[in-house]
């Protein structure tokens, strides 16, 4: 019955090992054509969602490179288009999936993840 199937960002969001938590962040990625400058909506350890109103193509391959709230470093990490929301479902965007995060980005994107779920009680 097609009332009864999950919709994507339903299915995406069960299948990810850890719920994202919202934050806005200027993040700057490059394909092989072309650089943008964007904002996020949410981030986990495993990846990130960005705000855009002409997302990439699905398994298109991005270089990423933001700062997170309160660190002078940046990250940089390649990424994968995992998954492509429209304005019709929801909030236009692509969710990136982090390719190469090294263990020291990732702890630093889980103690930011941490210390805004305490914050906003999640």
């Amino acid at each position: 019955m097609p009332g009864n199937r999950p919709s994507q960002t339903q299915t995406v969001v069960e299948r990810r090992r850890s719920a994202r938590t919202p934050v806005t962040i200027r993040v700057e990625y490059e394909t092989v054509d072309a650089m943008f400058s964007e904002f996020t909506r949410n981030i986990n350890e495993g990846g990130v969602f960005i705000e855009t109103e002409q997302p990439l193509d699905m398994d298109e391959q991005v270089q990423l490179v933001f700062r997170l709230p309160g660190s002078p470093d940046p990250i940089k990490v390649t990424g994968r288009v995992a998954w492509v929301d429209s304005a019709e479902t929801g909030t236009p965007g692509m969710g990136i999936e982090f390719g190469d995060l090294d263990g020291e980005a990732r702890q630093r994107i889980d103690a930011l993840v941490q210390r805004l779920r305490v914050e906003r009680n999640l």
